[in-house]
């Protein structure tokens, strides 16, 4: 029932996914691998939308490790647990309950020996700003309890880069680049050498823009239009410092974008409401998702049901023809 469950929820998230992104571009297939244990590391840009857009566009069923703080109520916990998210505590949920990452640990490695799958964001928390942090060493102690219980494990860790060229919109771009597996077995028992090595894996999947001058960079990377959710033209851009003025200045999308809240009204005043309330930037995405995901539906059932009973059917199948041509045609231009 739960495999079943999580199979219907992953298709449902993956066809809202490709409706609020105007483009999912994911590359490095060829490096996901098949009958392995896998613990996939990646950057963390994204709260809710990292996760599960790995888990769509991969075919292996991971389990997440998602910040403690969530798990406070006990309704939330069983749901999360459910679709295979596990608590890991930080020094800000109290000293006291570091010791129950030891519990945290012992199920990942369980899951790792049954050939399963996890999702790591080893940077330790999230960011909108677009380069990769240190890493934390959590993801090789993993690693290294579950070699240690067993030695002969096919465990390997995949570097995922993930992309976005506007963190926040609906009808942006984002892109998921999977790089080549990590045998952590070469490194073991030393966690400095593995820990580097996945940086360096990780380092090219993900466009990155040094925090010196990072506003300037950032600016001149959207007036050339370079493509952020592409790592090497934004390396290769920023290698040149030669940053030229372009002869047309850059301006987002509008008009799409601007009809597509109008023909759903009710759906952008919820986020209107929510916003407000909203203290971290990096869950703007996240709510905008969720809210969609339970709130469209819900307003097309109406436009369906509701508005013929009312004597509308004109009215009902023309909104929904202009809604659904908008809704896909969302675009949001790079920030």
């Amino acid at each position: 029932m739960k495999n079943l469950f999580n199979a219907v929820l992953r298709l449902i998230v993956k066809v809202a996914l490709h409706v609020y992104f105007s483009k999912i571009t994911v590359h490095g297939k060829e490096n996901i691998p098949k009958g392995k244990a896998v613990l996939i590391v990646s950057n963390h840009q994204n709260a809710l939308i990292d996760p599960i857009l790995i888990a769509t566009h991969t075919n292996l069923k991971p389990h997440f490790l998602t910040r403690a703080s969530v798990f406070k109520k006990s309704i939330v916990a069983k749901l999360l647990d459910f679709i295979r998210m596990i608590p890991i505590y930080r020094v800000r949920d109290g000293i006291n309950n570091m010791e129950k990452n030891n519990e945290t640990f012992d199920k990942s490695v369980n899951i790792l020996l049954e050939k399963g799958s996890i999702v790591i964001f080893a940077e330790g928390n999230h960011s909108n700003q677009r380069n990769l942090r240190p890493l934390k060493k959590g993801f090789a102690r993993i690693a290294y309890q579950t070699l240690e219980k067993e030695p002969e494990l096919d465990l390997v860790i995949l570097p995922v880069g993930i992309n976005y060229s506007n963190h926040r919109y609906s009808g942006s771009k984002v892109s998921l680049v999977f790089g080549k597996t990590i045998q952590p077995k070469d490194y073991f028992p030393l966690f400095e050498p593995l820990m580097t090595s996945a940086f360096r894996a990780l380092e090219p999947l993900v466009s990155s823009i040094p925090e010196e001058n990072y506003e300037k960079d950032l600016e001149a990377i959207i007036q050339n239009r370079i493509d952020l959710t592409k790592p090497d033209q934004v390396r290769e851009f920023l290698s040149t410092k030669n940053h030229k003025n372009p002869d047309k200045t850059y301006s987002k999308p509008y008009f799409s974008n601007k009809v597509m809240k109008v023909l759903h009204f009710p759906v952008y005043w919820i986020w209107l409401w929510i916003q407000p309330k909203i203290k971290d930037l990096v869950f703007y995405a996240t709510f905008k998702f969720v809210i969609g995901l339970v709130m469209i539906p819900l307003w097309y059932g109406f436009l369906i049901f509701g508005l013929p009973k009312l004597g509308l059917t004109q009215w009902s199948l023309s909104w929904i023809f202009l809604g659904i041509i908008y809704l896909l045609a969302n675009s949001n231009g790079q920030e």
